[in-house]
C-alpha cells in the first residue's frame, strides 16, 4: 500500500485514469465566402433561375455574397425586390456578375459570354453537348475554367438530381400540352384527353419507361386515357409498374410491333434517354406518315437530339409545328413554360451545394471530398476532364480523380 501510494505520487496521472496520450490537433475545414453571381437569362428562350430569393437569404446568412442582374427572375416571376429584400445585391449592368468567383446559369453561356468571364471561375450550367462546338470548350479551356454541367452531377444515390426534377417536371407538362393541342383552341382535332362515359377514351403511347415517362403516365392515366408504354428494358418496364401500383399496358419496343400501336394513338411522348442507347431514331418518319390526322407528337429527348425522326428542334415562343398532318411539339426545355416550379427544383439541389463549397473552403477541397458533384465536371482550371467530348472534339483530356491527388 505504501509503495502504490508513492508511485501515485510519482505518477499522479496513473492511478486517476489520465494516462498520457499523443496530441490530437483539431483540423477544421476553412470556411470561403463565396461571390456568387447570377445573370440574366434571354427571356425569349429561358425563364428559369438558378436560385430562390429564400435560397439567396440562407447563402447570404451563411456569409456568402449574391449578386443578381436586374430581373433576371421575372421570367419566374421573382422581382428585384425579392432578392435584395433577401439580402441579394442587384446590378443594372451584368459585367459585375461575368467578375463573380462562380457562376450560375440555367441555360449554357454563349460564346459571347465566355468572352466576358475573367478567367479562373467555378461555372455551374447545363452544358447541352449535342449543341455545343469545339471552339465552345476551347474558349472555356484558355480562361482557365472549372465548368460542373448540370445534367452530369449526381448525388449519394448515384442518380442525377437535377436531370430527375426537370424530367418529372417535363413528363407532367408534356400531358398538359398534348392536352392543349389536341384541342380546338389550339388547331388541334377538337379531342378531350381522357375519357368521358360513353365514349372511347384518347390512347396515349409514350416510348420510354424513365422518370420523364413516368410522370407523364401517371398524368396522362390520371386525366382517363388508355396509356401504352414501350421501352427496350424489360427491367425498367417491370420497375415502372411496381411504382405506378396499376396495370397498364407495357411493352418491349419492336419496330413492327410499335408501328402498330402508333396507328390509334391520338398522342405520342418520346421519353426515351439516347444517351444509354445507341440507335439514333426509335420512330422513323414513315410511321409518323401512318399517323392519325391530328395526332400530337411531343419529343422530349429533343435537347439530345430526339428520338423521333420528324422532331425539330423549337422554342417556346414558336414550338408548334406540322408534318404529314401530324402536330408536333418540340421544345429542349419544357420545363421552362412552368418557370417558378422548376426554378425552386433547381435552387432546392443547387443551394446546398453552393453552401458544401464554401463551408469545405473552395472548390478543389470540395471536389475533392465530393465524388458525386466531381462527376458533373468538364473542365478543371481550364484542363478536360470529360472522355467523351475529348472523343468528339480530339482534345486531349485527364481523368479528374487523378487530377484532384495530383492538386
Amino acid at each position: 500500500m505504501v509503495d502504490q501510494k508513492r508511485e501515485s505520487i510519482a505518477n499522479p496521472l496513473r492511478y486517476t485514469g489520465m494516462l498520457p496520450q499523443e496530441e490530437m490537433l483539431e483540423i477544421g475545414k476553412k470556411h470561403k465566402k463565396l461571390l456568387i453571381g447570377l445573370p440574366k437569362e434571354d427571356q425569349q428562350y429561358e425563364k428559369r433561375i438558378g436560385l430562390t430569393p429564400e435560397a439567396v437569404e440562407v447563402l447570404v446568412n451563411n456569409g456568402h455574397d449574391v449578386i443578381i442582374e436586374k430581373d433576371a427572375g421575372v421570367g419566374a416571376r421573382y422581382v428585384s425586390t425579392d432578392y435584395s429584400e433577401h439580402g441579394g445585391f442587384i446590378v443594372d449592368s451584368n459585367e459585375k456578375i461575368w467578375n463573380s468567383d462562380i457562376i450560375l446559369k440555367v441555360s449554357p453561356l454563349t460564346c459571347k459570354e465566355i468572352d466576358k468571364l475573367k478567367g479562373n471561375q467555378v461555372i455551374l450550367s447545363p452544358l447541352n453537348l449535342n449543341q455545343r462546338e469545339p471552339e465552345y470548350i476551347k474558349k472555356l479551356m484558355a480562361k482557365k475554367i472549372t465548368a460542373i454541367a448540370f445534367e452530369n452531377i449526381k448525388n449519394e444515390y448515384d442518380s442525377k438530381p437535377i436531370v430527375q426534377s426537370m424530367h418529372a417536371i417535363a413528363g407532367s407538362t408534356s400531358i398538359i400540352i398534348a392536352a392543349e393541342m389536341l384541342s380546338n383552341i389550339s388547331g388541334g382535332k377538337g379531342v378531350l384527353l381522357g375519357g368521358v362515359t360513353g365514349i372511347t377514351p384518347t390512347e396515349v403511347v409514350i416510348l420510354g419507361a424513365g422518370t420523364a415517362a413516368e410522370s407523364a403516365t401517371r398524368a396522362a392515366l390520371g386525366m382517363g386515357s388508355f396509356v401504352k408504354v414501350f421501352d427496350s428494358s424489360v427491367q425498367k418496364l417491370e420497375q415502372l409498374q411496381n411504382r405506378l401500383g396499376v396495370r397498364l399496358h407495357t411493352s418491349i419496343f419492336h419496330p413492327q410491333v410499335f408501328a402498330r400501336h402508333l396507328l390509334s394513338a391520338d398522342v405520342l411522348i418520346g421519353a426515351l434517354d439516347l444517351h444509354d442507347t445507341g440507335a439514333r431514331f426509335f420512330v422513323t418518319e414513315e410511321m409518323v406518315q401512318k399517323m392519325k390526322k391530328g395526332a400530337v407528337i411531343i419529343d422530349l429527348a429533343i435537347d439530345q437530339g430526339g428520338c423521333i425522326e420528324t422532331s425539330e428542334c423549337h422554342t417556346l415562343n414558336d414550338p408548334v409545328y406540322t408534318r404529314h398532318g401530324v402536330l408536333h411539339y418540340s421544345v429542349a426545355n419544357i420545363p421552362s413554360r412552368v418557370s417558378r416550379t422548376a426554378s425552386i427544383a433547381l435552387s432546392n439541389i443547387l443551394s446546398p451545394i453552393l453552401l458544401d463549397l464554401g463551408s469545405s473552403g473552395g472548390i478543389k477541397p470540395y471536389l475533392k471530398a465530393n465524388n458525386s458533384v466531381r462527376k458533373g465536371v468538364y473542365l478543371y482550371n481550364g484542363i478536360l476532364t470529360n472522355e467523351r467530348i475529348s472523343d468528339m472534339y480530339q482534345i486531349p483530356f485527364k481523368d479528374i480523380d487523378l487530377l484532384m491527388a495530383a492538386f
